[in-house]
């Protein structure tokens, strides 16, 4: 068995491409004996995070919203280092669902690689693929060090990866919203929607790097000023950061309706490699 990308949409079907009966749906068996996945649903399949924050509000309130300065009221908002941080079951939860989603992010780097590459799903030869592509492999990487290496367990590290990924989220975005521009599967299909998601992703970016800076001074303002409900002002801002990097992520979606993963017999395999009957070997495939 073997993993394939395939095509949806060939030259001239965009009016199939919004056909009732070929919506992406998340799983479907094709007439060739194959398993297909869309592609589409990787770019949801990763934003299950916010169940942790549902989770701790419900159970710790008090205690996740409490720092070294202050608790409630002058408090009421918990930050994402608090709310994964410390307790059960909301690290535990947390760190589950961002194992599981690993794969899917991972996934979508390598498809929207895929689709940079291939002639068919770009006009031309997109920019900097490669670089995009390692660059997004060491923001999940640095994702990691901030989710599983919390506050509680080590400050510096902690910090450390959480700037490095904000950092790197410069570039990525940038690289995405140019290499994004030049994919013609979906300008095929609707120009309208695609100049939708060119803007939106350039003003989920903008918006990203603008809640930094008042991040940073609310954070200044907790830290050294000792200001009561700063922290608060900060927590919102934190996870308005998280929630903007996944609605970035999540307009891959457009993009990847087109796309299936197929999971296929491989019919391009040679009879001398397959087990001889005749020969007493054991059977590897049944009739």
């Amino acid at each position: 068995m073997i993993p394939k990308i395939t095509n949806r949409m060939n030259p001239g079907d965009s009016n199939e491409a919004h056909s009732s009966n070929d919506s992406p749906g998340p799983l479907r068996k094709s007439s060739d004996s194959s398993v297909k996945i869309n592609a589409s649903w990787i770019s949801i399949l990763h934003t299950l995070f916010a169940s942790s924050l549902v989770v701790g509000y419900k159970l710790h309130f008090y205690k996740i919203v409490k720092n070294e300065h202050y608790a409630y009221p002058e408090e009421w908002f918990p930050s994402v280092s608090s709310t994964i941080g410390d307790w059960y079951p909301e690290r535990n939860i947390f760190h589950t669902l961002i194992a599981l989603t690993c794969p899917p992010r991972l996934m979508l780097l390598f498809t929207w690689y895929f689709a940079c590459t291939t002639p068919k799903f770009s006009q031309g030869k997109t920019r900097y693929p490669t670089i995009l592509f390692a660059v997004g492999f060491l923001r999940t990487l640095t994702c990691g060090g901030w989710v599983y290496v919390t506050s509680s367990d080590d400050h510096d590290i902690h910090d450390i990866a959480m700037i490095s990924y904000m950092v790197l989220t410069i570039p990525y975005m940038i690289m995405t919203i140019g290499s994004g521009s030049r994919l013609t599967l979906l300008s095929r299909a609707d120009v309208s929607l695609s100049n939708k998601v060119s803007f939106y992703r350039k003003i989920t970016s903008i918006s990203f790097f603008a809640v930094i800076v008042p991040m940073a001074y609310y954070f200044l303002q907790h830290k050294v000023s000792h200001v009561a409900g700063a922290y608060t002002i900060y927590a919102f801002h934190e996870w308005a950061l998280i929630f903007l990097d996944i609605l970035f992520d999540s307009f891959s979606y457009y993009e990847f309706q087109f796309v299936d993963y197929a999971i296929s017999p491989n019919q391009n395999g040679h009879s001398s490699n397959l087990p001889n009957r005749s020969s007493g070997t054991e059977r590897l495939y049944s009739d």
